[in-house]
């Protein structure tokens, strides 16, 4: 975050972060620099999953622990279109870097994921870069079994806040309907459904088919919500590079102070 903010008061256009481990090809800097000068991303980041050939190199712990980061980060993050969240090689317009909130940005290995959430916020355009991670002898201090614990309530936060910014606070839509209504019938329908099940149960009496049937559609109309909201979600990826908008809003500001 030092080197951004040293970079941003420079007036650097990109900004690039290579991991020091060792594991990424420095030849790729254009690969990942390109797409943000031609305006058709504000960030770009490496996705080692993209070549399936290549993705027998990765040691198999690695490869199941960003699997799992993978499916936890599209909820946490909104972007469904990327992989490999906590990949490190990355690349940022500066003006979309300037309007981060550097001092709330999570340290340590949930940085590039927590990145992703706050871009997100800013609707930023988000692109994967395939590339191939080299794998020496050296050990991971990344243990799954430690950081899991701690990544899976950082994700949880972020999914609440996320979904609160964008369908119901700077934004409303039919999403913002069927996320409350979809966890309400589905909660409504296995708590019912569990009662009455304990109920007979207990009388040893089986339970009619009305009440069985009072149980299942609500949880069968609930699912349908909260696919059709996840579907809403997936289409409300951001497309349009915001650092062109910024750029046409300061142009336009200073145009009207020149005339002014």
């Amino acid at each position: 975050m030092t080197g951004y903010q040293s970079a941003i008061a420079d007036g650097h256009d990109i900004l690039v972060k290579v991991d020091g481990d060792g594991q990424m090809d420095p030849s790729l800097l254009p690969a990942f620099v390109s797409p943000l000068l031609a305006g058709e991303a504000d960030y770009a980041k490496g996705n080692r999953f993209y070549h399936l050939e290549e993705i027998h190199n990765m040691p198999a712990i690695r490869l199941f622990g960003n699997a799992v980061l993978s499916f936890m980060s599209k909820l946490s993050t909104g972007y469904w279109g990327v992989f490999d969240p906590t990949n490190g090689y990355t690349a940022i317009h500066a003006k979309v870097a300037s309007h981060l909130p550097m001092e709330k940005i999570s340290k340590r290995y949930f940085f590039e994921t927590d990145m992703l959430f706050r871009l997100n916020t800013l609707r930023a355009a988000v692109i994967d870069i395939p590339m191939d991670a080299m794998y020496g002898d050296e050990e991971s201090n990344l243990r799954i079994t430690k950081i899991l614990p701690e990544f899976l309530g950082k994700h949880f936060k972020n999914t609440i806040k996320r979904i609160f910014y964008n369908y119901y606070l700077r934004d409303m839509s039919v999403a913002s309907l069927q996320l409350p209504a979809g966890i309400f019938l589905m909660c409504f329908g296995t708590i019912f459904g569990i009662t009455h099940w304990i109920q007979s149960s207990a009388i040893n009496v089986p339970s009619p088919a009305g009440t069985v049937m009072l149980a299942a559609l609500p949880v069968i109309a609930g699912l349908h919500l909260l696919l059709a909201f996840i579907a809403s979600d997936v289409a409300n990826q951001p497309q349009r590079p915001m650092h062109k908008l910024l750029h046409l809003r300061r142009k336009k500001n200073i145009t009207t102070k020149q005339g002014v």
